[in-house]
């Protein structure tokens, strides 16, 4: 009679671009094994084999790639601004990363969380005075997760510094 669901219809085929389009939520159960196909990767020159669906890029750069495209189409995105520091900071593109973080705090130059973000910028990317300056402001302007400060694995390159120390309300 009918092959495939309960209902008689059979399940919609879909693009081989994607490796994983007829699996579904619970896998293949109930269905037929298909021989696998060889995803291929749109290019302008036409279609060109490739090893992944998406190219070379993995998710992280591929994600880059996106928002530095919606950061080019608005500027002005605070939530577009603030994924894609997070973004190349991840990816370890610190100068990319503090750029970011200032245009963040051009923007919202009250927020502390912000200018708490920025300090760990300018630490990673080894700029201890302006990250102390940036942690100095975003204190002033009510951060206070002390506790958070003391163990974030951004700011290790500040933990000996006076200036870091005296910002934990601790002495030397």
């Amino acid at each position: 009679m009918f092959e495939g669901s309960m209902s008689g219809h059979n399940p919609p085929q879909f693009a081989p671009d994607d490796p994983n389009a007829n699996s579904g939520a619970y896998g293949n159960h109930g269905q037929r094994e298909k021989h696998p196909v060889k995803p291929e990767l749109r290019t302008s020159g036409g279609r060109q084999s490739s090893g992944k669906w998406f190219g070379t890029l993995g998710q992280l750069d591929f994600d880059i790639d996106f928002f530095e495209k919606l950061l080019v189409r608005n500027g002005s995105s605070v939530e577009v601004l603030r994924t894609l520091a997070e973004l190349v900071s991840r990816k370890g593109m610190m100068q990319r990363a503090v750029e970011v973080d200032r245009m963040l705090v051009d923007r919202l130059p009250e927020d502390c969380l912000a200018r708490y973000n920025l300090a760990c910028s300018l630490a990673l990317a080894q700029l201890p005075d302006e990250a102390i300056a940036s942690l100095s402001k975003a204190v002033g302007l009510g951060y206070d997760d002390v506790t958070h400060m003391d163990i974030d694995p951004d700011l290790d390159s500040l933990r000996n510094r006076p200036d870091f120390l005296a910002l934990l309300g601790r002495k030397e």
